[in-house]
């Protein structure tokens, strides 16, 4: 029943080279989908390396595994009765386990496993949250190495703690210590699948410690560059990443291959199939990324290269993403005045506040910042402050910006792509608020207020990909 679900080209594949897999949260849902990422391990031996979240959502209105156990963290450290939380967890896995007839006993040991955790110290709340969290990856990938077993797969469990992948930084946001990457190398030897939980590490002093956004995306990253794998495959729920939002745009184009340069603009700038950071590990070792469908493994999905052929599509891709606010100061004669940027973005860096863009003219300058590091107060200081110290003739605030973010590598080699998108958002009735290229060439941006975001983004997107085929990107 299992093989079902993979196609020839998964078989041959597995012929030669070594794979890690990343199977997000969705794909391992419930007992259905697990079995789906079990057929697709069992059909290809390449698929060495495994590595699972926690169980996700099975359907609109449930709760993620993760959030379950982040109600039991918080009630743990409220000092209320976590009963119903904990059961909550143990009746998910149990009814995971149940339908996979795995053996009895398997929900008791996640309970155990759970009342362990509870009965740590609590020294941090970061830690115990983290310790808690981690537990839905952790016994997700016991379960699922059980169940490739039960299956005639000659499977492992592997801890990170024994793999050693040693993660340093607060909790909540670790990065692995360059010097795991020997350590984990020695996976590529071992004959079995390895299956190893997503999102977590161990500090050098044994404490454990979560990756930020996107935590077993950087798992897996992690695993391949280590390995030196020939393929990181990410399964997920779509079937590879789109040119444009497919919630706003209608059947978007498919993205074929695109550089890791155009996909971390990409998700930076809103795409959610990846966080930005999570492929860093696998680009310094040049590893490619396969974007796939867990529910259509047919699809052939989206590869990420270091390089690719950009004579075809200079445009590969158009973001949009909201909450942006900008700090306008203007001042006569301030291109003569020696250090002001430098000055203005210093009360920026007191209020711990990074920027995106700085456009500017010979008098005045705008700064382009993310509305979660603002408050009431910081604003009223950076205003304050803009006045006192740096003599300003007028600064203010505005709110509720959008950036709509054309990616490409082959920009730069285009003339005439920012007259077009420029074109289009006219056309559309939307006003530019605010134009910014890098040196690199690899984005324009264009800032819009956040009402036109979304005839804004379709009236781009129609300009560069309307003539084009669907899924020919």
């Amino acid at each position: 029943m299992l093989n079902t679900f993979v196609g020839k080209k998964s078989l041959q594949m597995g012929l030669d080279g070594m794979k890690v897999c990343k199977f997000g949260g969705t794909s391992v849902a419930s007992a259905q989908q697990i079995m789906k990422v079990a057929g697709l391990i069992s059909s290809d031996r390449s698929r060495r390396i495994i590595v699972v979240s926690a169980p996700g959502k099975r359907n609109p209105e449930d709760t993620k595994v993760t959030d379950l156990l982040i109600r039991l963290a918080d009630a743990a450290l409220d000092g209320k009765d976590t009963g119903r939380h904990l059961g909550e967890v143990v009746g998910r896995f149990r009814s995971i386990a149940d339908e996979l007839g795995l053996a009895a006993g398997f929900a008791e040991s996640v309970e155990r496993d759970l009342l362990e955790r509870l009965r740590a110290d609590r020294p941090d709340a970061g830690r115990f949250l983290d310790l808690m969290k981690a537990a839905g990856e952790d016994n997700n990938a016991r379960l699922v190495a059980a169940y490739l077993n039960q299956i005639g797969v000659d499977a492992v469990y592997m801890s990170p703690r024994d793999a050693g992948l040693i993660v340093e930084g607060p909790a909540g946001d670790g990065m692995a210590d360059a010097a795991c990457y020997e350590r984990l190398a020695g996976l590529k030897e071992d004959p079995r699948v390895i299956v190893f939980p997503g999102f977590f590490g161990y500090t050098k002093d044994g404490i454990l410690c979560t990756f930020g956004r996107g935590g077993s995306d950087i798992t897996g990253a992690i695993l391949a560059a280590a390995t030196g794998a020939d393929l990181y495959e990410n399964f997920t729920d779509v079937d590879g990443v789109f040119a444009a939002n497919p919630n706003v745009v209608d059947r978007p184009a498919l993205i074929g291959k695109m550089t890791y340069r155009e996909m971390r603009e990409l998700a930076y700038n809103g795409f959610n199939v990846l966080h930005d950071e999570s492929l860093m590990p696998a680009f310094l070792k040049s590893v490619p990324v396969n974007i796939r469908n867990t529910n259509n493994p047919s699809a052939p999905g989206t590869l990420i290269v270091k390089e690719r052929n950009c004579k075809t599509q200079p445009v590969i891709g158009i973001a949009a993403d909201s909450g942006f606010s900008t700090l306008f100061v203007d001042k006569y004669l301030m291109n003569r005045e020696i250090g002001f940027g430098r000055r203005l973005l210093g009360i920026l860096e007191d209020e711990n506040i990074s920027f995106e863009h700085t456009p500017s003219g010979i008098d005045n300058m705008s700064v382009i910042i993310r509305n979660k590091f603002l408050t009431p107060e910081k604003e009223e200081r950076i205003l304050r402050r803009c006045y006192e110290e740096l003599k300003v003739d007028h600064a203010h605030l505005n709110s509720d910006y959008s950036m709509i973010v054309l990616v490409g590598e082959a920009m730069r080699h285009t003339k005439g792509l920012a007259a077009r998108a420029a074109m289009a958002l006219a056309g559309s009735g939307t006003n530019i608020e605010m134009i910014n290229q890098g040196s690199s060439e690899v984005s324009i941006v264009f800032g819009v207020h956040k009402a036109d975001e979304k005839k804004a983004l379709r009236a781009v997107y129609n300009e560069f990909f309307v003539p084009i085929a669907v899924s020919s990107v």
